[in-house]
């Protein structure tokens, strides 16, 4: 991923807060010399410093023999907004994007076993479920892993991506944010907030470091 250094992100509590936030992500392959991409919800981790991401998917989903070939590469995005130049002080302007992105590259373990997969994705998005799991027959459940392949991403390469209008002026970045914030929509409204909390308040350069 192209990465200006005003917007590189290397905190790494930060990343995986984010990652966690925004955790329905897509996984990329390569079919045929063809791109594959596949959207899944994860569940982060972070063991003695290193990263892994775990999840599943359908047996029958050909992305699943791609998880053989090595590395894989997972994108975590969201949220972004559209920046108008009306903002800039200057008219010699043009339109923009604001975004955060997050790539995790890392290599692909099959785990054999999918029952620690399942009860870690139901803890992690619907604890109660973890109950009712427990109480249906164990022939259903059998057959619903039987039909899917668990895997497990351990990260080596992580990449942070807060395109937040860092390069503008004090004034500039300032009207920005107040118009994001002031969006009906949801996803706006949160880039406001991340510009308001690490362009605006950032007073600790090396926060996102």
């Amino acid at each position: 991923m192209y990465i200006p250094n005003d917007n590189k992100v290397e905190n790494q509590t930060e990343l995986l807060d984010f990652m966690s936030r925004n955790s329905f992500a897509t996984l990329v392959g390569v079919a045929e010399n063809r791109p594959f991409a596949t959207h899944l919800p994860f569940v982060v981790e972070e063991r003695e410093g290193s990263v892994f991401l775990r999840s599943h998917l359908a047996k029958a989903n050909p992305h699943g023999k791609m998880l053989l070939n090595g590395d894989a590469l997972v994108i975590f995005q969201s949220p972004h907004a559209y920046i108008s130049p009306t903002h800039y002080t200057s008219r010699q302007n043009v339109p923009t994007w604001n975004y955060i992105a997050v790539h995790c590259y890392g290599a692909v373990r099959i785990l054999e076993d999918a029952e620690p997969v399942l009860q870690a994705t139901m803890r992690e998005y619907e604890a109660e479920y973890e109950a009712q799991w427990d109480s249906l027959p164990e022939l259903y459940k059998k057959r619903m892993k039987e039909g899917i392949i668990a895997f497990e991403i351990a990260v080596h390469t992580l990449e942070g991506k807060y395109k937040l209008s860092q390069n503008k002026t004090s004034d500039e970045k300032e009207r920005i944010t107040n118009a994001l914030l002031q969006s009906d929509r949801t996803e706006i409204r949160e880039t406001g907030e991340y510009m308001n909390r690490f362009v605006l308040n950032n007073d600790d350069d090396t926060k996102l470091l």
